[in-house]
């Protein structure tokens, strides 16, 4: 039986505006219309035999994260929250250690196979027979990487040099080098010797274990120790903030696959990307006659080889080519593709500036439901509130803001100080500054509403929280 471990932890900040630090990219509909590209890597391993996947992310992203794997058909699948992004080796550490926790300690070594949860790989039966070849190494005691056959000379991966081989299943890793210049990878290329370091990984998890104590048994320690003050909260596991905050940071290719004697590769040619910019997107996905992909209500005239991704509104381009055009509802990015892979430098920019577009959408996915901020001015804000059928906010005061409540469609449940009543389809109510209060949604249908802010101060982070059936303090 294979242990997935999928890695879900990064911000893709490439990837703005659609990508944000709250609703990065592992999470968006990129490649595919119905499903994230969390969905998509957990979809498919539909056909290999495997228990079910065990996730690691940002404490920020639990519910996001926890609503789609149920999506994706796994209701209560174990959730490892970092308190804070320490690189893979320590994220993978983790995730060896609850495994090891859950097993027989005479049992056989379990054994992980670690994906990231944002790449792309499209020639799934292909990936299915290198997953095959690596758990034959793996059982053998190797630590397996998926080395990907190049299709081009590229300069933004890392390479790995492989060895000799080993049977038919794969060969040793010479060595792994950093990112090269274009000479560099051209010369690469042709050799044939090498492939794109893709950050997919095959090992027992003891046997990993013993490698990072060989190699870093500083950052073992910590992760044990974390573990080990880790708190159960539903199906999430929340790992000790004031402990892992400490783990030195590394990657699992320095701290461990660099050092080890017993490092082996999988040749993979599937199509994969990791989809770490416009570019490599606008590479992956479908195009027209004249090279352009285009998503949403687009009109394109005289324009070639251009992404252009609408999501809320008529985008048209006229007399261009080799572009990227992202619109969201706050936001437009236009930029060359030869220039994207400086979107990190607006991104900088705006936090820079004290802007909040880094951070969320306008709509913002809480676990009882979405919020769309509409309208906002001087003292006062507009939201469109969805709370889903059973789901309920937390008890809680404003010390800055009022509120007045619209329903639009379904039936709320009001906690209004110490009454309570229904509000139904063009009712309304208000909740004074400072009186506790409490939102749910008694129904069966989505509850839709309108809430008008009033105040001082319309920040986030007025909430006094006294009761919450999320965990959020």
């Amino acid at each position: 039986m294979i242990h997935p471990v999928i890695l879900a932890g990064g911000t893709g900040s490439r990837l703005w505006p659609l990508s944000r630090q709250l609703n990065p990219k592992q999470f968006l509909k990129l490649t595919d219309h119905r499903l994230s590209m969390l969905q998509l890597t957990v979809g498919r391993l539909d056909n290999v035999n495997t228990t079910t996947p065990l996730l690691i992310c940002n404490e920020e992203h639990r519910f996001l994260a926890a609503e789609q794997m149920r999506q994706a058909g796994f209701d209560n699948a174990p959730i490892l929250l970092e308190p804070c992004g320490r690189n893979t080796a320590p994220a993978i550490a983790l995730a060896a250690l609850e495994l090891i926790k859950g097993a027989h300690q005479d049992a056989e070594d379990p054994l992980m196979l670690v994906l990231a949860a944002d790449h792309l790989i499209q020639d799934v039966s292909e990936f299915e027979n290198s997953i095959g070849r690596a758990a034959a190494l793996a059982k053998s005691g190797k630590l397996v990487t998926f080395g990907i056959v190049p299709s081009h000379a590229e300069t933004g991966y890392g390479y790995i040099q492989r060895g000799s081989e080993l049977g038919s299943e794969g060969f040793t890793v010479n060595r792994f080098v950093e990112k090269p210049d274009q000479s560099t990878a051209q010369n690469y290329l042709s050799s044939g010797d090498y492939f794109w370091n893709s950050g997919m990984f095959m090992f027992g998890a003891r046997r990993y274990l013993a490698e990072l104590e060989l190699h870093r048994p500083d950052i073992l320690a910590i992760c044990q120790a974390a573990l080990d003050q880790a708190q159960a909260d539903l199906h999430f596991t929340r790992i000790s903030e004031s402990i892992f905050s400490e783990c030195p940071e590394d990657s699992i290719d320095y701290a461990v696959m660099e050092k080890t004697d017993n490092a082996a590769v999988v040749a993979l040619d599937a199509g994969w990307s990791d989809i770490g910019s416009w570019a490599a997107l606008w590479d992956a996905l479908p195009k027209d006659d004249n090279g352009n992909s285009l998503t949403g209500d687009v009109i394109a005239q005289d324009t070639e080889n251009t992404l252009v991704r609408a999501d809320n509104r008529l985008v048209a381009t006229l007399g261009v080519k080799d572009l990227v055009v992202i619109e969201t509802k706050d936001a437009l990015l236009v930029a060359h593709k030869n220039n994207v892979q400086n979107v990190k430098k607006v991104v900088e920019q705006i936090k820079n500036d004290g802007r909040h577009e880094h951070m969320n959408h306008r709509e913002v996915y809480r676990p009882w439901g979405v919020y769309d901020s509409i309208d906002n001015g001087n003292r006062y804000q507009v939201k469109r509130i969805t709370v889903k059928p059973g789901a309920k906010l937390s008890v809680q005061m404003h010390h800055h803001r009022a509120e007045h409540w619209i329903v639009v469609s379904g039936t709320a449940k009001v906690t209004n100080g110490e009454k309570s009543y229904l509000v139904t389809e063009n009712q309304s109510t208000y909740i004074p500054i400072g009186q506790k209060h409490c939102l749910e949604n008694p129904g069966v249908i989505d509850l839709e509403l309108i809430e008008v802010q009033s105040g001082s101060y319309l920040g986030e982070d007025d909430i006094v929280r006294f009761e919450d059936s999320y965990g959020r303090v």
